[in-house]
């Protein structure tokens, strides 16, 4: 039997999944679950992992929200039931102020 675990996909990636939310996969590791995503949706490859075949530095993977690197990364083996959540870091934010503008004022 099959072991199947949970992958999440966020909003971000899921205009290279044709708009699904989440997939059903039986991968052992997490380079065998990469592959698997990449099988379905060969459009997310370049958004996932790197020219070498590595998770890409702003792609962080939980699972069951603890972050896969703290559990052994590519070694982690996956167990029934496990939920995981791909979540490519977003850069962005205000701009910064230039100084002495308003919210630097002291009075």
């Amino acid at each position: 039997m099959d072991m199947k675990i949970t992958v999440e996909i966020p909003t971000a990636l899921r205009r290279f999944t044709d708009g699904v939310q989440s997939i059903e996969c039986s991968s052992a590791t997490l380079p065998e679950l990469l592959g698997e995503i990449e099988h379905r949706f060969p459009a997310i490859v370049k958004h996932l992992r790197d020219d070498a075949g590595q998770v890409r530095r702003f792609v962080n993977i939980y699972v069951n929200e603890e972050d896969i690197r703290f559990l052994g990364g590519n070694e982690y083996k996956f167990r029934e039931g496990d939920r995981v959540l791909v979540v490519p870091s977003i850069a962005g934010g205000a701009p910064a102020r230039p100084a002495g503008g308003p919210a630097d004022a002291c009075g």
